[in-house]
């Protein structure tokens, strides 16, 4: 828990710095492709900070984790030949098995599983390389990405604005308890995956 703390206590030093918001978009960038920290703790923190900015930098998450989908689906559509070995051997879920019934899932219901995928703690990177894979409809895959991620940031800065001040006084409060929950829901992201996909 202290290392996590002083992470949040890092990120939020960010948001007091010219460099908050371009963080903020290569980190939603990152995190939709390849890296596994989530945006929304930055987009907190930049929000609490300023709250009359909460929704410019819903958008800067929005379009940085948009475009991170893409740089997915291009991983998953030209690099898969390459990793899936990898991913096959040493991740685990990741079998022959599996890929074929989330191929299933994208022909048929494409659109709300990208869409589930961007608004809730599923990772978002896993479905993103795999629509790459499968070579899902780009238009589909795009248009689910920008509403799922942007309902999902636009969301966390809309209570922001109008509650602004009470939100950061909750977190430092409960900083220990929400952590906790985080990272269930994270954790419980992947059980998903591994048992639904």
């Amino acid at each position: 828990m202290k290392m996590l703390r002083r992470l949040y206590d890092w990120v939020l030093h960010w948001a007091a710095t010219p460099y908050g918001a371009p963080a903020l978009f290569l980190l939603a960038f990152a995190e939709s492709s390849f890296f596994p920290i989530p945006p929304d703790v930055l987009l907190l923190a930049l929000c609490i900070s300023i709250p009359a900015r909460s929704f410019k930098y819903a958008l800067i998450a929005s379009v940085g984790s948009v475009l991170g989908g893409v740089a997915g689906y291009g991983i998953g559509i030209s690099l898969w030949g390459v990793l899936s070995e990898f991913f096959y051997r040493y991740v685990p879920g990741f079998t022959v098995q599996t890929f074929d019934h989330v191929q299933h899932l994208f022909a048929t219901y494409d659109f709300w599983t990208v869409f589930t995928a961007g608004f809730t703690p599923i990772p978002y990177k896993v479905i993103t390389i795999g629509a790459g894979v499968f070579e899902i409809n780009f238009a589909i895959f795009l248009l689910a990405s920008a509403v799922g991620r942007s309902l999902r940031f636009f969301l966390v800065a809309g209570l922001i604005y109008k509650y602004g001040p009470t939100v950061r006084d909750f977190i430092e409060k409960y900083f220990n308890m929400l952590t906790l929950a985080f990272m269930i829901l994270l954790i419980g992201g992947f059980v998903l995956i591994k048992y639904i996909f």
